[in-house]
């Protein structure tokens, strides 16, 4: 136990002289350093905090405007225009304070005063500005007069250089739609998918809730769109993510991939090193508040606040509802490897350690030959069953003792890691394959090496390729991806390794070993583990996987044909969907509405009248110039749908949350309960590369990821990601379930790359020629 002993920080014994003191001069000088950096913390917190409290002036500001009142006055004319003189009246009368010193504070006052009242001033008009998003529906490259004057006015109202949080007070509140407009965009985006008996009664059922109960549940929307920033992201939260009862492993869970032509280093050890120094680097950025705010054409802010809880935070399970708990900054990270968990500091004496000195620490768990306690090997597959049994045995079994100062290390950890035995990547004779198993790796792996409650773990698999999974509720994806691609980045093009394909750096030999954590696990724990594994272990065997690379072209072609990538993309799915199936189906398309405080997604229902439309007059022949024309008009609808989905115009939130006020005011209704019970068979959603200043695809081609994926939301049906990398690649992620025999990730893949070679002929009248070369290349290792 040479962990315990030096957790000591002083020892005693009691003699006939007194007692007898031996402090460990280490331990207290660790002690004061964590006490000095907590305190920086503090520090940083509190001025984050002023500049952002006063954004878009600047805390200098103030001083600029009392030296201005104070000169105006010295000049003997009032610029309060009686004001001073009315606080100097009120001031508390001092026998040490002079006239003339009652008169510089009174000054003071309404300088300050004053101050704030700019301030408040800047940030409402600030908000009115970005209340505006017509420029968001002018033709790309075509910008009004008056977008131009409206961007001149944010950049003048929007100030210098801030923080990731500093838009936060002056962004707008969600819109609320009338509800007649979202009824009527409703029955517009279902028509395509009914014949006219259904719709006809569709209809009816609309009609009735437009004449009778909406108005009542509107208003109390009404009520808290005033009342609230958001009146959808928290009821989304908590009835969409934490109030389900299901396995969230799958079922919300996603994952993101390594490079995929690349692995930095073939030593497991070192890329965690790297990877992990790189992730608390984030940290260190996030709460200094460094990171730069999202910018929609580097001048629209998107809120931040989903960044708050993405380290130190974990879903604990409840048995009506979870909740998400966060805490603040610790100060190490939980291991999982071969059945066993450990604590593993990453900050000594108030130091983050070296990638070196991560590495290091990281083959110590390696290395470690103990076995896993009685029971602790498939511990994780509570977090991966159903949610109501796991929370009755954290009640029953982790409430109290040992298990319980474990599983707090775990849930309060930094993030969560595994070091997994198996190796993946695209590799070997069939890379098509590697790539499916990859990603089923990722989403599920052996459905207890994982800690899925965590709000992301990190894979790290024997052959130095490196992935992530994460939680769903505390966030989106792309907030997750912002932090990927920086860890990606920072560990290949700054950190890197030596010839050896180690971490760059010195050891300290003197580091701790990490704690291994310890259990007692009852039989009837055991019990319940077994049932959550088997529930877990059925639903991971049931998805189908597959993940392809298409490089016969990309975003570069399309928009050669004048045509939105993205509007591309789901129109071939639609095309790809129909051959496969003979109809149509509800699509889910995620749409961000960031651009508004405390946004999160809302639904693009891509399936529409103009895309069904085209794929019928496709499929059926008609000439190309009249399927040119209505390929056209699908692009211009689902753009249009997109747009409306971001400006605060969607469909789906605004059903959602009236279908919520009338479960709360217990009353029926038809029409909601027929529109919250459509299954989404086609769900698909865009990994967009945000940061693409981190990398340098033109001297370095090969260090591209692969994007990442998740389960199908419904059982019949398919999850699709995709991600335009460059110009002339793009990435599928497919999923499916086995048990239905409608849908096979496979054949609906080879269908979209069929469509996507249809459409870009019918478009440009030129078949593309396949990359031979790159079609199918395996992966190559690097040591740098």
């Amino acid at each position: 136990m040479a962990e315990a002993h030096q957790a000591v920080a002083f020892q005693f014994t009691v003699t006939p002289e007194g007692i007898d003191l031996q402090l460990s001069h280490q331990a207290l000088s660790e002690i004061y350093l964590s006490g000095v950096r907590s305190w920086k913390k503090r520090i940083i917190r509190l001025k984050n905090s002023v500049i952002t409290g006063v954004y878009p002036a600047s805390p200098s500001s103030w001083l600029f405007v009392v030296i201005a009142i104070l000169a105006t006055m010295y000049t003997r004319s009032d610029p309060s225009m009686g004001l001073i003189a009315k606080i100097q009246e009120h001031l508390p009368v001092s026998q040490s304070m002079s006239s003339q010193c009652q008169t510089v504070v009174s000054a003071v006052l309404f300088s300050t005063m004053l101050w704030l009242l700019l301030i408040f001033t800047m940030r409402l008009c600030l908000k009115q500005l970005l209340s505006y998003h017509r420029w968001m529906f002018e033709s790309h490259g075509k910008m009004s007069n008056t977008t131009k004057v409206w961007v001149a006015l944010v950049r003048i109202f929007s100030g210098r250089k801030p923080l990731l949080y500093s838009y936060q007070g002056s962004l707008p509140n969600l819109p609320l739609p009338t509800i007649k407009d979202t009824v009527k965009r409703y029955l517009e985006s279902v028509r395509p998918l009914m014949d006219d008996t259904k719709y006809e009664s569709t209809n009816k059922l609309a009609e009735e809730f437009l004449g009778s109960l909406g108005n009542r549940l509107q208003w109390y929307l009404k009520l808290k769109s005033l009342w609230a920033a958001n009146y959808v992201s928290d009821w989304w939260e908590e009835y969409v993510y934490l109030r389900g009862r299901s396995p969230i492993m799958v079922n919300s869970n996603y994952y993101g991939m390594d490079f995929l032509f690349v692995t930095p280093t073939p030593i497991q050890a070192a890329r965690a090193g790297n990877s992990i120094h790189a992730f608390f680097l984030y940290r260190r950025k996030l709460n200094k508040e460094e990171i730069k705010p999202w910018m929609l054409r580097s001048a629209v802010p998107c809120c931040s606040y989903q960044f708050e809880r993405m380290f130190d935070t974990c879903r604990i399970p409840g048995e009506l509802t979870d909740v998400l708990q966060h805490w603040q900054d610790s100060d190490y990270i939980a291991v999982y490897h071969r059945g066993r968990y450990f604590r593993l500091w990453v900050y000594q004496a108030g130091r983050l350690l070296s990638p070196r000195e991560i590495e290091f620490q990281i083959q110590r768990i390696l290395d470690d030959p103990s076995p896993p306690s009685e029971g602790e090997a498939h511990l994780g597959a509570l977090t991966a069953g159903d949610r109501i049994p796991w929370a009755k045995a954290r009640t029953n079994f982790f409430s109290t003792g040992l298990n319980k100062r474990s599983l707090d290390c775990i849930e309060k950890s930094a993030f969560f890691v595994t070091l997994d035995d198996d190796e993946q990547g695209m590799m070997g004779d069939d890379p098509a394959a590697s790539l499916d198993n990859y990603a089923k790796s990722l989403l599920h792996g052996k459905c207890y090496d994982r800690w899925f409650d965590k709000s992301f773990s990190m894979v790290f698999y024997k052959n130095g390729k490196c992935g992530i999974n994460a939680e769903h509720s505390w966030a989106d994806a792309p907030v997750l991806a912002h932090v990927w691609e920086y860890a990606l980045a920072t560990d290949s093009f700054q950190l890197g390794y030596n010839t050896e394909g180690h971490c760059k750096g010195e050891v300290d030999s003197s580091l701790p070993k990490p704690q291994k954590l310890n259990w007692e696990i009852s039989p009837e724990c055991e019990e319940q583990i077994s049932m959550s594994l088997e529930v877990a272990q059925k639903l991971a065997d049931d998805i189908d996987f597959h993940v392809f690379s298409f490089q016969e072209f990309g975003k570069g072609r399309v928009k050669k044909c004048r045509i939105s990538p993205d509007a591309f993309i789901q129109l071939t799915l639609q095309l790809a969907y129909f051959r496969e199936q003979g109809n149509f189906c509800l699509t889910y398309e995620a749409s961000m509405t960031r651009l508004f405080r405390e946004g999160r997604t809302e639904t693009v229902r891509s399936c529409s009248n103009e895309s069904s439309a085209f794929v019928r007059a496709f499929e059926g022949g008609e000439a190309p110039e009249v399927c040119r024309r209505l390929f056209r008009a699908a692009s211009e609808k689902h753009q249009l749908l997109y747009r409306l989905a971001m400006t605060g115009s969607g469909i789906d939130r605004h059903l959602f949350c009236l279908y919520v006020v009338s479960k709360y005011l217990g009353v029926e209704s038809p029409f909601l309960k027929e529109v919250l019970s459509e299954p989404w068979r086609l769900s698909t959603s865009q990994t967009a590369v945000q940061q693409v200043e981190l990398f340098d695809l033109v001297n370095y081609p090969e260090y591209i990821s692969c994007g990442g994926g998740f389960g199908p939301v419904a059982d019949d049906g398919y999850g699709v990601s995709y991600s335009l990398v460059g110009e002339n690649m793009i990435n599928f992620h497919i999923s499916c379930k086995h048990s239905c025999p409608q849908t096979d990730a496979h054949k609906f893949g080879c269908q979209i790359k069929k469509a996507l070679h249809d459409i870009l002929y019918l478009l440009s009248g030129a078949q593309p020629e396949p990359k031979k070369s790159e079609a199918c290349r395996p992966e190559v290792k690097k040591d740098q």
